[in-house]
């Protein structure tokens, strides 16, 4: 899949590797980057892992069947160098890796006076930015949280400084407040994309703030018809650049088959 050159946001409080992302020698042009929030479900067996996988392998296998991951682990704890080159070193190089940020950034200090917990968070993924393998960075807000535009404004000159080398961030807003023309156009100015979850709950308007769009597909289930309007709706924003979508995980493997086989038909277009 073919990854527009991306580097790092650098600001007084965040370490600036200087890294780009690099196109994959399988490019085409879908551009979407597509798995689960997650992969080590040994209840995944035998329908999406063999029945002898290990739990070392499971990564390795994975990346066989979808080319991105959500990794959640990073809400409560953040992964060690050598965890990180692990997972890297099973991967090949056009598979991305996406990262909620620690809920101490979001949850806790809820966006605010974040200089500190930043600055840690991206120095973590520092292997992964290098590596040019980085999808998107999700802040994912709680329900509680209602629409602040100041708070917003101030945290995204740290997260997302304007006219800087960039990361792909993303904000899941999960109050409807949030859901304003100031709000998106805010985003707009950082190149932060709106990350359109949809729940049985709530549904984000599918509004582009930025260079590529992020999706997180939560709801119980999808049929086919919905798999069907899934593939043109990301095909369509594939043509205007990078697409990052991430499907319900569950004990059960049915997101992630039907990932895999929503990723095949896609790279048969």
């Amino acid at each position: 899949m073919e990854d527009a050159p991306v580097s790092t946001r650098s600001s007084s409080s965040t370490p600036d590797p200087s890294a780009s992302q690099t196109a994959s020698p399988s490019a085409s042009a879908t551009r979407i980057w597509l798995g689960c929030s997650g992969w080590a479900y040994p209840t995944w067996k035998p329908e999406f892992y063999p029945p002898k996988t290990s739990p070392k392998k499971m990564l390795e296998h994975y990346a066989t069947q979808l080319n991105s991951v959500e990794v959640n682990y990073t809400f409560r704890h953040l992964p060690s160098a050598s965890t990180i080159d692990a997972w890297l070193a099973q991967t090949g190089p056009d598979f991305r890796f996406s990262f909620k940020a620690p809920q101490r950034i979001t949850h806790i200090k809820r966006l605010k006076e974040c200089s500190d917990a930043l600055s840690v968070f991206y120095s973590a993924l520092l292997p992964v930015i290098r590596a040019g393998r980085m999808g998107v960075v999700l802040f994912q807000l709680p329900p509680n949280l209602k629409a602040d535009t100041t708070r917003l404004a101030t945290f995204l000159k740290e997260a997302a400084p304007e006219r800087t080398a960039t990361l792909r961030v993303a904000f899941e807003f999960r109050h409807v407040s949030w859901f304003t023309d100031e709000i998106f156009d805010l985003l707009r100015q950082h190149q932060a994309a709106l990350c359109v979850a949809e729940s049985d709950e709530l549904a984000t308007p599918d509004v582009v703030t930025a260079p590529f769009c992020c999706y997180r597909l939560r709801k119980s289930d999808y049929g086919a018809t919905d798999l069907q309007q899934i593939e043109t709706q990301l095909t369509a924003r594939a043509r205007q650049g990078d697409v990052f979508a991430y499907i319900k995980h569950e004990d059960t493997p049915k997101g992630a088959l039907q990932a895999a086989t929503l990723l095949t038909t896609l790279r048969a277009k």
